[in-house]
C-alpha cells in the first residue's frame, strides 16, 4: 500500500473510466477537476474500446493524477502475459489484453491496489477500487451496517473515510463512524447518465456529474477505437446505462444477500 505524506488541500476523484477516453477528457476540464490539488483514479482504467489511449492520457497527467490498480486492470496485465484468468471468452478481454504494450504493463503493475492521503478536513483517507480488503468485493450503498463492518474491520482506526468505485453507482454514506465515498464511474455509469466523480475538500464530499451527448460519445468512441465491433459495444452500453436498481439486483448476490 502507498502512502502520500503531504497533506493535500483538495482530491478530485475518477472512478471506472473502462477505456471511454472522450467521457474521461470531458472531466478532466471540469473546472472542480482543474483546481484539485491531486486527482486519484481508483481503478478499472481498462476493459473498454480505448484501454491504452486512457493509461497514457492518465499518464501524461504526471505528479497531479495517482493511479490505483481496479481489477480489470490486474485481469487485463495477466492475460497480458499469458495467465489465463477465466476470461478467455470475453473478446473485450482478449482484444484488451492485447493492446498493452510493455510500458503500459510496466505502468499497471507499478499501480497500487490502495493508497492512503492525508485529505485536509478528513485526515487520512484510504482509496482503494473495490473495498480495502479485495479488488473485487462488493459492497453497495444499502449493504447491511454488519457487512459494512466486516469489510471494514482491518483499517487502523484513525482512517475515518473511504474512497471506493467498482461498482459504478455513486453514493455517500456513514458506517459505524466512517464516511464511505464512491464517485460512481466516468465511461460506465450505473443508475444515471453521465460521467461521475467526486471532490474532497475542507471536510465536505462533492459528487460530480458531467453531462454527456450518447449520440456524440459514441460516435468518438467509435472513431477512436480499434475494437472490433467498436459501434455496436459503444451503442449498447453508452446509450442507456443500466438502473441502480438494476445494478444493485445483479450485485446482491456477491453482496451477500
Amino acid at each position: 500500500m502507498t502512502t502520500v505524506a503531504d497533506v493535500v488541500s483538495a482530491v478530485a476523484v475518477l472512478s471506472d473510466v473502462h477505456g471511454v477516453l472522450p467521457a474521461l477528457e470531458r472531466v478532466l476540464a471540469e473546472p472542480a477537476v482543474v483546481d484539485a490539488e491531486l486527482i486519484v483514479v481508483t481503478g478499472d482504467h481498462t476493459w473498454g474500446p480505448q484501454p491504452t489511449e486512457v493509461l497514457d492520457r492518465l499518464a501524461g497527467l504526471g505528479d497531479r493524477a495517482l493511479m490505483v490498480r481496479g481489477n480489470a486492470d490486474r485481469e487485463l496485465l495477466q492475460m497480458s502475459r499469458g495467465v489465463d484468468v477465466g476470461l478467455a471468452d470475453d473478446p473485450l478481454s482478449v482484444w484488451g489484453a492485447a493492446q498493452l504494450r510493455a510500458r503500459h504493463q510496466a505502468m499497471i503493475e507499478a499501480m497500487p491496489e490502495q493508497v492512503t492521503i492525508r485529505v485536509d478536513g478528513f485526515g487520512p483517507v484510504r482509496f482503494c477500487h473495490a473495498t480495502p480488503r479485495n479488488d473485487e468485493e462488493v459492497v453497495l450503498v444499502d449493504s447491511r451496517p454488519e457487512r459494512w463492518v466486516d469489510v471494514l474491520r482491518d483499517l487502523p482506526a484513525q482512517v475515518r473515510t473511504v474512497v471506493c468505485g467498482h461498482t459504478h453507482m455513486p453514493f455517500v454514506r456513514l458506517v459505524d463512524g466512517r464516511l464511505v465515498v464512491n464517485p460512481g464511474s466516468v465511461g460506465l455509469p450505473y443508475g444515471r447518465a453521465g460521467a461521475h466523480w467526486a471532490v474532497l475538500a475542507g471536510g465536505s464530499v462533492t459528487l460530480g456529474r458531467t453531462l454527456l451527448d450518447p449520440a456524440e460519445l459514441v460516435r468518438k468512441v467509435t472513431a477512436g477505437s480499434q475494437l472490433p465491433g467498436v459501434e455496436r459495444w459503444a451503442t449498447e452500453n453508452l446509450y442507456r446505462p443500466a438502473s441502480d436498481l438494476e445494478a444493485s439486483r445483479t450485485f446482491g448476490a456477491r453482496d451477500g444477500r
